[in-house]
């Protein structure tokens, strides 16, 4: 039985505690310091704030400009999604269940965007886009997103089935399933967390980027990153503050839905 604490185990704790919590504000200090600028009542991002208000938020919601440029990121974020869950966990399947050589040099492939500079990879995008005609569309930066998107999925798909037991898929083929059941009702619905988690990752990943729709995005795709990133290099305003802060407030709400997917996992995990 473990006796008491030290003087110095409780010193070092407390150091430890000191160090952390300095490190997290370190951290989330820079991030949240635009916040209150969004209910600034003067017309440029300074500290002290002259007054509280609310009307940057209704220059945002009231713009057809930012208005447009969420609704192209939405639209562009969740079909990239959509398409990144799908070949990630197609290709995170496959790569789990097959034994063939150059496995690690494909799965190593399939990372290759997360390693490459976005704007190498964009540019490379640019000329591979340009003969098909995919610049200045919603398919090239959706095809874009996607691709950027892809390699988490693999990541956290792949994680899930590390703890996956394989006996349940022969057990589902020996009572007569097809192979296409067992999938659709054994793997996938012990694997979903770390599928939509993974979905959840490749769509924040598509909502916060800019390089790419800089280079291939034309004046039809302007998203909101574009959008604030066109702001601060013209005409410096509040509303890029609140614009930050409702993209704070999704990342916060993405988060919080990893977290109950990643406790449901491990709930599932522990019945096993």
């Amino acid at each position: 039985m473990r006796g008491a604490i030290t003087a110095t185990e409780r010193a070092w704790r407390i150091v430890l505690y000191v160090v952390s919590i300095g490190g997290f504000f370190f951290l989330v200090a820079p991030i949240f310091a635009i916040v209150p600028l969004s209910f600034n009542d003067g017309q440029f991002l300074t500290y002290p704030l002259r007054g509280v208000s609310l009307r940057w938020y209704e220059d945002f919601f009231f713009s057809g400009t930012w208005m447009s440029s969420i609704r192209n990121s939405l639209v562009i974020g969740v079909a990239a999604a959509t398409i990144a869950t799908v070949l990630g966990t197609l290709a995170a399947t496959g790569l789990w269940l097959a034994d063939f050589p150059g496995k690690r040099l494909i799965g190593a492939f399939l990372l290759a965007p997360m390693i490459v500079p976005i704007v190498i990879y964009s540019v490379g995008l640019y000329f591979y886009f340009a003969p098909w005609d995919l610049t200045a569309s919603f398919t090239g930066l959706i095809l874009a997103h996607a691709v950027l998107g892809t390699p988490f999925v693999v990541i956290t798909v792949s994680a899930t089935l590390t703890g996956f037991d394989r006996t349940l898929i022969r057990a589902g083929l020996s009572l007569g399933a097809s192979p296409l059941r067992v999938a659709r009702s054994v793997i996938f619905p012990l694997i979903a967390p770390g599928v939509i988690f993974g979905g959840l990752f490749a769509f924040s990943i598509s909502m916060e980027e800019v390089i790419t729709v800089l280079l291939i995005g034309g004046p039809n795709q302007r998203t909101l990153p574009r959008e604030m990133f066109s702001g601060i290099r013209e005409n410096i305003s509040p509303t890029i503050a609140a614009a930050a802060t409702i993209m704070i407030v999704l990342a916060i709400a993405l988060l919080v839905t990893a977290e109950l997917l990643r406790r449901r996992s491990a709930r599932l995990q522990a019945r096993k």
